[in-house]
């Protein structure tokens, strides 16, 4: 049974992802508003427009290209339909100046608002404002990855100095496996069709680390050769780094003995104890091999952050059904914490930090789960199948709202951009 929200809350939600995306890209002006062609990235100025033209499609014209009153915004369609207009085109289109692209924004949102305070009782309408904020907060996410990227400063203030939490973050955790409903339950909250539904699959027992792979374990790598030395690492991931043409993470650089990070525009020391975090697949799964050890599979890996053994059951997070607070987890936030920081979010099988900091690469192919149907945003999921890789968890810069422990991430297995960490299984 659908369980309607709030029109309040979700008007609440709309204005708080809204605020998050102008506080990515409020100071971005001149060339900046384009920036450099980069695969990895979007003009801001463009994808600050696509955010709006969305929520627009999905909350006020129902996805419907032939509504009698077109889109707000004259050639909205031609500039910001992501799944026709070819990347590369995105920086030589007759883009609207950001004013005008900003007051675009403005009279959508506020038109939603309004909407949804005429027909609270329309769970469709319900359903797509909800869509339209999480695919909002994904790409106030992709914003601070083309920061990062292009090396522009965070906007956002540096997280507090943690101190250590208490109990044990090192070694592994024994998980004894067994039947196990891999997916999102069917309740009334908003789901995305990749996690549809749960399902059974049976793990057999297995040892899981309670923290990310941090910097001092993962220099360790690189200082024993482990960009030059081809036994550990697949072909494909040989090819990657062959043409690729690196020998640390992207990011890291060597100062005499010191090793260095630039966090956006700023350079620091590597700190041992955070997470390694810009490695792709390819780099984890030759650490892996380096340390004797492989990635979980994503079911090993909801498993760990989920079942609860004495209850007998699923979490919806690590921590329980609470709501993510400051507590539980590094989320919303400019840059990683040390790994054994928020033993408040700890899962039941004691493993810390599976939402929040970085995302975590799992050994799975993105693919459909049993009796997969698609949502009527088509494009989210279905042409990703069998070419990406899986991730699970979260970052420190992912939104509360968008955290849960069936969402399932996806990349290319060469993406070294995105906030991407991984944790390692033993070998069973």
């Amino acid at each position: 049974m659908t369980v309607l929200i709030e029109p309040a809350l979700l008007e609440r939600e709309l204005r708080a992802s809204r605020a998050r995306t102008m506080q990515l890209t409020s100071d971005l002006a001149g060339e900046r508003l384009l920036g450099p062609m980069l695969a990895i990235v979007n003009p801001p100025l463009w994808e600050i427009g696509h955010v709006t033209w969305f929520q627009e499609w999905w909350c006020l014209r129902d996805g419907a290209s032939a509504a009698p009153s077109g889109s707000m915004l004259s050639g909205a369609d031609r500039l910001y339909d992501s799944a026709k207009v070819a990347h590369d085109t995105r920086w030589s289109l007759p883009l609207p100046t950001i004013e005008a692209t900003r007051t675009y924004g403005e009279e959508v949102l506020d038109r939603v608002v309004r909407r949804l305070q005429r027909e609270p009782d329309d769970a469709g309408l319900q359903y797509f404002v909800q869509l339209a904020v999480f695919h909002e907060d994904m790409h106030a996410e992709a914003f601070h990855y083309t920061r990062q990227t292009l090396g522009y400063p965070d906007p956002f203030p540096k997280p507090a100095a943690l101190p250590a939490s208490p109990g044990p973050n090192r070694g592994d955790v024994e998980l004894s496996g067994g039947p196990f409903q891999l997916g999102a339950v069917r309740d009334s909250r908003f789901v995305f069709d990749n996690e549809k539904w749960a399902h059974p699959v049976r793990l057999e027992p297995f040892r899981i680390a309670r923290v990310p792979v941090t910097n001092g374990k993962f220099l360790e790598f690189v200082e024993a050769g482990g960009y030059q030395r081809r036994e550990w690492w697949t072909e494909a991931g040989w090819a990657w780094r062959v043409g690729a043409g690196v020998d640390a993470p992207r990011y890291w650089m060597r100062q005499g003995n010191i090793w260095l990070q630039r966090r956006f525009d700023t350079v620091a020391p590597l700190v041992a104890g955070h997470p390694v975090i810009h490695v792709n697949w390819y780099e984890a799964q030759a650490f892996c091999r380096f340390a004797k050890r492989r990635l979980p599979t994503e079911a090993e890996w909801e498993y760990s952050a989920a079942w609860d053994a004495r209850a007998g059951g699923k979490r919806r997070y690590p921590w329980g059904e609470t709501a993510p607070t400051a507590g539980h987890a590094n989320l919303e936030s400019s840059e990683p914490v040390a790994v054994d920081a928020f033993s408040a979010g700890d899962s039941a099988s004691g493993c810390r930090q599976m939402i929040g900091n970085v995302w975590e690469w799992t050994e799975s192919s993105f693919e459909p789960y049993p009796g997969f149907v698609i949502d009527p945003y088509q494009e989210y999921s279905r042409p990703w199948f069998g070419t990406h890789k899986v991730l699970r968890g979260a970052s420190f810069a992912t939104t509360r709202r968008l955290v849960r422990n069936t969402f399932r991430n996806f990349y290319t297995p060469d993406r070294n951009d995105i906030f991407a960490g991984f944790r390692t299984c033993a070998p069973t």
